[in-house]
């Protein structure tokens, strides 16, 4: 057993926190599962720096947990193993005072090892450091960065039991109208606004731009360009935490789901992705007159070749599936195209020197950290491969010349294909794999045994 924090993290930095904030009374210690849920405990302010000193017991079953909070035997992570206690660390630099809180508290994330302080590899975390790792080894850095989208919605349904939007938090206001790049509607939202910025302020995270999207009550925030994927994968996952709980203050729900409202678009999770050199130049970036180069290209060709057996991570629930459609700024192939954004790998319009891929397949309810792996062992498969993306998709990207049969079109279907995946293995590694497929088997059980609304409607009193 190790007492020398395998995570980087200092006891200077516990000491540090502590003396600038007298005023916080306890920590939220969080480890996120393979839904990217976090789960973890609140720990009172003396307990901090033993934290830091010597980890937490944490025991390994909570990586084996599925959307419900019930054990998956088949990930191997419960009995098989005694459901035994592993040691959680902190995650340095991310002890932060959380904003809004009666009384005040701050949060720290967590990443879970072996007691001999080898990296549990069925932490998303560790899944993802693997790829960075990699990439390192050939002189290569992913900067990057996520977009969040989301709704918010009234705590209560209306009369047909639907969801329907929040009513403005300045003044009540309510509308259901599509209120697309709307500058006027956002206003009505700004005291919410206000304190997710706010947040996002003392969490370290460069929040930026405020977009009302394609759907009523739908809502767009993006976050400021990473070097460091760990760091952009780290803030999206703290930006969904705050901009619940903000909502909740404002007594409105903060959804994350990637389809809640049947008849308009859902919500993604576009993962904006670049590789720096050693030198710091980005390879994507093309120069004057020369064309796309070749570690674009290639980065595109193993993203296009990969997509239909990574489909789980980046659609991970049964609800992920009903974001797909025609029409529906959610893409339904593998499809490549500059400035387009009915496809799935997009070339944003911009300064050659950000050039990068926009990787469009993710709704806003996947894990950013198993994301964010499968597409960088993506690019990295490309590049080994030197892979060739085809042609680009110019115009409809939904156009029937565009459909692609390789790609799963259900849940079932993913499962199966990220299964028997040779790619998502090495992708996330094997023991991830397996815990990761093992949840998600086990979810679509649950999902296809519970008798549904639907059910009854088509079929109590006609069959």
């Amino acid at each position: 057993m190790t007492d020398t924090c395998p995570s980087g993290a200092t006891l200077a930095e516990a000491e540090a926190f502590l003396a600038a904030h007298p005023e916080i009374e306890a920590v939220d210690i969080i480890l996120h599962d393979s839904n990217g849920i976090g789960r973890g405990k609140i720990i009172r302010r003396h307990e901090l720096l033993s934290l830091y000193k010597s980890g937490r017991h944490m025991p390994i079953s909570i990586l084996g947990l599925d959307i419900c909070g019930e054990d998956v035997h088949e990930t191997g992570l419960i009995w098989d193993q005694g459901d035994g206690d592993l040691r959680a660390w902190p995650i340095p630099g991310s002890l932060k005072a959380l904003h809004n809180t009666t009384p005040p508290r701050a949060e720290v994330l967590m990443s879970l090892y072996e007691l001999d302080g080898q990296p549990m590899t069925s932490d998303p975390r560790h899944a993802l450091q693997r790829q960075v790792d990699a990439l390192a080894a050939q002189g290569l850095k992913p900067a990057a960065a996520f977009e969040l989208e989301f709704f918010l919605l009234d705590p209560k349904r209306d009369e047909n039991g639907d969801v329907r939007p929040a009513s403005d938090v300045l003044d009540g206001r309510f509308s259901r109208k599509t209120e697309v790049y709307s500058v006027d509607h956002l206003h009505g939202m700004l005291p919410l606004f206000s304190d997710i910025y706010a947040g996002a302020e003392k969490a370290g995270i460069k929040a930026e731009t405020m977009i009302s999207e394609y759907a009523p009550g739908q809502y767009e925030l993006t976050l400021h360009y990473r070097e460091d994927v760990m760091q952009a994968a780290d803030d999206l996952i703290r930006l969904k935490r705050i901009v619940r709980a903000q909502a909740r203050a404002h007594g409105v729900v903060a959804c994350f789901m990637a389809k809640p409202v049947a008849d308009y678009a859902g919500s993604g999770m576009h993962l904006h992705v670049s590789l720096m050199d050693e030198a710091g130049q980005n390879i994507f970036a093309e120069q004057p007159d020369a064309g796309w180069t070749q570690p674009l290209l290639h980065a595109l060709g193993g993203l296009r070749s990969t997509m239909a057996e990574s489909m789980l991570v980046f659609a991970p629930h049964l609800n992920s599936w009903r974001r797909f459609a025609n029409q529906s700024y959610a893409p339904v192939s593998t499809s490549w195209g500059v400035n387009n954004r009915s496809v799935a790998l997009r070339i944003p319009a911009g300064d050659v020197k950000a050039r990068r891929i926009e990787h469009r397949p993710s709704g806003v309810d996947a894990n950013p950290y198993l994301v964010a792996a499968t597409v960088l062992a993506g690019i990295r498969y490309g590049l080994e491969q030197r892979m060739d993306p085809g042609e680009q998709t110019k115009g409809n990207g939904y156009s029937e010349d565009a459909d692609d049969s390789a790609m799963p079109r259900d849940w079932k279907s993913a499962i199966e294909a990220a299964k028997s995946s040779e790619f998502l293995k090495d992708a996330l590694g094997e023991d991830m794999h397996r815990t990761f497929t093992a949840v998600k088997a086990a979810e679509y059980a649950r999902v296809a045994r519970t008798i549904s609304d639907v059910d009854y409607d088509l079929y109590l009193h006609t069959i």
